[in-house]
């Protein structure tokens, strides 16, 4: 599955012999987003909205994405940019995950996709060794451990996504 925008840049492994640090974290991140965006492309909204686990009736692969989003945002924004944008966590712990009304799959891909540039300006002269700059109790941290936790967190969410596309229409595949 690949992504079908021409507006992101091509689903590539890194460079196996990448020497910059920062520049490696961040496109493991982005193989992971264009990964988490082709499990969800094609799907139709009830198939992308279904929450087949009968155990987490709040994971969908829409879910997902606004989850991945609202983490993007925290972490790599408010956290590491010290931006000041609104939280997209919500009251609880599973409000991240809960669709918007009006929601499309379209839309819920765009506003990931745009939460991507929102990131990349809030780490725009950082280096791994620097500080977060957030006000926020998570103050401290290197950006390195920030992007080292988007790719697990990424990562991690990639491999629910495996499952809840396979459930959805069959499709397997990396």
């Amino acid at each position: 599955m690949s992504s079908n925008s021409t507006s992101s840049p091509a689903r590539e492994w890194p460079a196996p012999a990448a020497d910059d640090e920062l520049r490696l974290l961040t496109d493991f991140l982005t193989f992971l987003r264009l990964t988490a965006v082709s499990k969800v492309e094609g799907l139709s909204f009830e198939q992308a909205s279904a929450a087949p686990i009968p155990t987490s009736p709040v994971v969908t692969a829409l879910g997902v994405l606004r989850h991945l989003t609202a983490v993007e945002r925290w972490w790599l924004s408010i956290e590491s940019g010290g931006v000041e944008l609104p939280s997209l966590w919500g009251a609880d712990a599973d409000a991240s995950w809960l669709l918007h009304d009006g929601d499309t799959v379209e839309s819920v891909i765009a506003e990931y996709r745009a939460e991507w540039e929102l990131s990349a300006k809030a780490l725009a002269g950082l280096r791994p060794d620097d500080r977060t700059r957030g006000d926020h109790q998570d103050n401290g941290r290197t950006v390195r451990w920030v992007l080292a936790h988007l790719v697990q967190e990424t990562g991690r969410h990639v491999g629910h996504l495996d499952l809840l596309r396979e459930l959805a229409d069959g499709t397997k595949g990396e």
